[in-house]
């Protein structure tokens, strides 16, 4: 008869789950219990979000959490494969270091920092968090970093590079 054609039409977008928390609420009845999940969306060319949110299963909240990222994505800054230059950067209690790294140096970033400057594309970067482990202050930090990231012009270039 009709063979319909089902094709999962692909994003530009990849997803990463960076964290999965279970959280319990006490009701008359008991305890109800949900999942909190924590996704960054990137195209690994410079675009790249995060979303946070809550549902009865794991699936929804991915879900929910994928729509809200592409809605908050920024435009990072990248030159020859890193960020154009040093950052510090405070969220809550999280206190975020971003240096651009030469060219061979590679990711060297923990936790949510990592994933998040990887599915924005960049390639080498040198970062340090301080004062918080908390997963979501850190990957806003990261986001609120990239996002100040200002585009140097030619000229700006010209003169770092003779000083």
């Amino acid at each position: 008869m009709y063979k319909k054609n089902f094709k999962k039409e692909r994003s530009e977008f990849e997803e990463q789950v960076i964290q999965i928390n279970r959280v319990s609420r006490t009701m008359k009845g008991g305890r109800r219990m949900s999942f909190r999940v924590l996704v960054v969306v990137g195209n690994k060319k410079g675009k790249v979000g995060i979303g946070t949110a809550k549902s009865n299963e794991i699936l929804g909240a991915v879900n929910k959490a994928v729509a809200k990222a592409k809605k908050n994505l920024i435009t990072v800054t990248i030159i020859n494969g890193t960020i154009p230059h040093e950052a510090k950067v405070k969220f809550g209690s999280a206190l975020l270091f971003m240096k651009p790294a030469s060219r061979g140096t590679s990711i060297i970033a923990g936790g949510s920092v990592r994933l998040i400057v990887s599915m924005a594309g960049i390639k080498d970067i040198l970062t340090k968090i301080i004062g918080s482990s908390n997963k979501i202050n850190n990957a806003k930090a990261t986001i609120l970093g990239l996002s100040q990231m200002r585009k140097i012009n030619k000229t700006e270039e010209q003169v770092n590079k003779n000083n």
